[in-house]
């Protein structure tokens, strides 16, 4: 007989959502070719000068726009704290912090709007409230789409990790209570290789992350060379500056984490600042 009223356990939820990306994501590789087929780019070489100079840059756009991409930095915090209330809403308390923290995942997707910004005050235009909305219009909203959903199933292959490290430590049943929790967490064996476990695993999902995505949204932004040849150029970006963009990956991981203090209401100047910049980057790597 079937069942009635199932509520969907974590794994069952992120199936039926990497399922949903994977159609969308298969739609962005393979619409309209012919529109990206274009000559590799460029990619050149950068140094600590180059990221200390895109900071400055995307402080001054930062300076320069205010409010007129203010509600942009809102959405993060927010979002992310109305993830880690349903998680507790649901009981999913093992998938507060990997929601919170995963969700820096879906920062780039965020961003765009920023990157319109930039790339307008770039070219001496004027912004106004509505300029990160003109990437709705872009020719290139189509891969962009893509490859957000590419992150969204990056994000959700992160929480079905993060919950099998959970129901091999602390796990399978959920915890009776918050207290109860957080009192396993820190004080017992398993909670500890629960922590330890979880960074090392999430240290691979962020790698992956960045790797794929450092270039690729503004990328997609300025050129529309397609999805495939944004996350190769980014790869590629990576891999010809490994130094200079792992010390990048660290500057975004420190101002993210020092962001999310108190509350994640930091993250209301941290991730403009950091979208800003990342443009300037963008700039100073392909050619």
């Amino acid at each position: 007989m079937r069942a009635h009223n199932h509520v969907e356990n974590p794994l069952e939820y992120m199936i039926e959502r990497v399922a949903m990306a994977g159609s969308d994501i298969r739609r962005a590789f393979t619409a309209r070719p012919e529109r990206h087929a274009a000559a590799p780019p460029d990619i050149g070489h950068i140094g600590m000068a180059d990221v200390r100079e895109a900071l400055r840059e995307g402080l001054h756009d930062l300076g320069v726009a205010r409010t007129d991409v203010i509600f942009i930095a809102l959405v993060y915090p927010l979002v992310g704290l109305v993830l880690a209330r349903l998680a507790f809403s649901l009981n999913f308390l093992p998938l507060v912090f990997p929601l919170i923290s995963g969700f820096a995942i879906l920062g780039p997707v965020a961003a765009v709007g920023l990157y319109a910004v930039s790339r307008k005050l770039e070219s001496g235009q004027e912004v106004s409230f509505s300029t990160p909305f003109e990437v709705v219009r872009s020719p290139a909203l189509s891969s962009i789409l893509g490859l957000g959903a590419v992150l969204g199933l990056v994000f959700l292959a992160w929480l079905a990790a993060a919950w099998g490290v959970y129901c091999v430590t602390l796990g399978p049943q959920p915890p009776t209570s918050a207290e109860a929790f957080l009192r396993d967490v820190f004080t017992t064996g398993p909670g500890w290789a629960m922590i330890m476990i979880g960074f090392a695993v999430g240290a691979v999902f962020a790698a992956l992350t960045f790797a794929i995505s450092a270039i690729s949204f503004p990328m997609l932004l300025d050129r529309d060379v397609g999805v495939a040849a944004a996350i190769r150029t980014s790869l590629h970006a990576v891999a010809y500056n490994p130094g200079t963009m792992v010390a990048w990956g660290f500057v975004i991981s420190l101002a993210l984490a020092l962001g999310s203090l108190p509350a994640l209401a930091g993250l209301i100047f941290v991730v403009p600042w950091l979208g800003h910049s990342t443009w300037h980057l963008y700039r100073k790597l392909v050619r």
